[in-house]
């Protein structure tokens, strides 16, 4: 699920470690796309599809999170891959490192880093995976130099991203807390300027959209999952009793099932 979830912090910082720990806040969001997708291709299964990779090559995923992705793909990929995987979370690296280092790669590396300063030579990846994730990087132009810099020629780097319409029936209920009523990531990284600042980096971006939509049928794991992050974590007790009633009205209207459309997409570029 979009995870847009530093405003309203005191501190980025602080926002993010508390975020981002572990993986308890994110698997609320997680849930809610694992419940209720209708899509003919999972969303793990269709980025795996599209992915270029070749037997014994070196792939970073950096902002890896609890490594949910490699564990769900791993026997869908070539063999003998070398995965490092990287997160700003010292907590995420420890539980994707563990998560992934029994299924069948050829290695499993973790290290905490910061995507706009990655502590990789030049040219060491024949891959970069970056997973809904570059909307928290301060500057996201910066990450995706970094991320091309230690791509060797030859090497792709895969964004994954929201767009501006995603999931805009929930986002429009959250308005009863201060929350934005539309995708708030998208302002940040969504297609557009995915688009824009791959093909400035490396001159060229090829992007799908997946073909999927939500049909929610329990109002509590759509009200968990949005009042995992800000502003609905920290939404008071009068605003999250407002956030309940309206979901209760929305399903009402939609006769107890929840259509919500989605918007995520696959952006891929080549170092030349």
């Amino acid at each position: 699920m979009s995870d847009n979830d530093r405003g309203g912090e005191p501190s980025a910082t602080a926002g993010m470690a508390r975020q981002y720990g572990d993986s308890r806040k994110l698997a609320a969001r997680a849930r809610l796309h694992r419940e209720y997708t209708v899509a003919e291709t999972s969303w793990f299964a269709w980025v795996a599809q599209q992915l270029p990779f070749r037997a014994g090559d070196h792939v970073l995923d950096i902002g890896c999170g609890p490594g949910w992705f490699w564990a769900s793909v791993a026997d869908r990929l070539p063999d003998q891959l070398a995965l490092t995987l990287a997160d700003q979370s010292p907590g995420m690296v420890e539980e994707a490192t563990g998560r992934c280092r029994p299924l069948p790669f050829g290695s499993v590396a973790g290290r905490q880093a910061d995507a706009a300063a990655l502590p990789f030579d030049d040219g060491s990846f024949n891959a970069v995976v970056a997973m809904h994730m570059l909307y928290h990087v301060t500057d996201p132009a910066a990450g995706v130099a970094e991320m091309a810099r230690v791509l060797k020629p030859g090497g792709v780097l895969a964004v994954t991203t929201n767009g501006a319409g995603n999931m805009r029936e929930l986002y429009e209920l959250t308005t009863v807390f201060g929350g934005a009523p539309s995708e708030p990531m998208a302002t940040i990284f969504g297609f557009d300027t995915a688009e824009r600042l791959m093909r400035s980096q490396f001159g060229n971006v090829a992007w799908s959209r997946h073909p999927a939509s939500l049909r929610i049928t329990d109002p509590e794991d759509m009200f968990l999952a949005l009042t995992s992050f800000p502003p609905g974590e920290t939404a008071s007790e009068r605003q999250q009793k407002s956030f309940r009633e309206a979901i209760d009205r929305a399903f009402g209207q939609a006769g107890g099932v929840l259509e919500v459309r989605t918007e995520m997409g696959l952006f891929l570029s080549q170092k030349t």
